[in-house]
């Protein structure tokens, strides 16, 4: 698999609101957003929902604010090799850091595939799912961490995140709802993370083997890409795939 350049195009019809092509769901293409304001990219419905969510939230009394929305390919593919070749840290779930080296190879895998997205498989390629956080919430200049302790009970962003569970429970969150909300031995649970169910329901089925070869094939292909290739429909099934009753729609 030999590595390519990243190739845009004009916004055609994904770009006005269609669904995202295939190059555009393994996060190759960006020509289907438009920039959020704080920063980032959405597609054009997600964005339009997520403005909407915001002013209800600054009602009351929160600033909903974007840690990160699309991701590209590129920035994926350079988490995942980072953290197989011991540039970047892991750790457990109780934040304890793990040592790479010392975990069989398959120990590794499931060690990133915890808290990071294999390359093109990510939600945040397709313009549906973004991390956010109350910026009211932090002295001036503070970044999130986007810790499971800042969105616990009594932490900082549960008052945002527990208005944001009884929105979602009324059915009134304009479409965002978390799909790993909670823990099913797969992706560690991220309540920051919301995604645009009326959109991303309809691309997650499309996430299949082939598809994600041909990204691996255009984009570069991601470390122990053998043992992947060897288990990756077993790995799609626990990290990728969500169950559809994710979302109450």
């Amino acid at each position: 698999m030999a590595p390519a350049t990243h190739r845009s195009r004009p916004a055609g019809p994904t770009g006005a609101g269609g669904l995202p092509d295939d190059r555009q769901l393994a996060g190759l293409d960006d020509s289907h957003l438009v920039p959020v304001a704080g920063g980032g990219a959405l597609h054009p419905a997600a964005a339009a929902a997520f403005a909407a969510l915001c002013v209800e939230a600054r009602a009351a009394g929160f600033d909903l604010a974007v840690a990160s929305a699309w991701r590209g390919y590129a920035r994926q593919l350079a988490i995942w090799n980072g953290k197989l070749a011991g540039e970047r840290s892991l750790h457990d779930d109780r934040g304890r850091p793990l040592a790479l080296r010392e975990l069989a190879p398959r120990e590794q895998l499931a060690a990133v595939l915890r808290f990071s997205a294999l390359p093109g498989t990510s939600r945040h390629h397709w313009g549906t799912d973004l991390d956010i956080y109350d910026a009211s919430a932090l002295p001036a200049g503070q970044k999130p961490a986007l810790t499971p302790a800042e969105v616990a009970p009594g932490g900082v962003f549960d008052p945002l995140h527990s208005w944001l569970d009884e929105r979602m429970a009324a059915g009134g969150s304009h479409g965002f709802y978390r799909p790993y909300a909670v823990d099913r031995g797969g992706v560690a649970p991220e309540r920051w993370h919301l995604s645009y169910a009326p959109l991303a329901r309809h691309l997650a089925p499309r996430l299949t083997v082939s598809l994600l070869v041909r990204a691996w094939d255009e984009g570069g292909e991601p470390a122990g890409l053998p043992l992947l290739l060897n288990d990756l429909p077993a790995l799609l099934a626990r990290y990728v795939a969500v169950p559809g009753d994710w979302a109450p729609l």
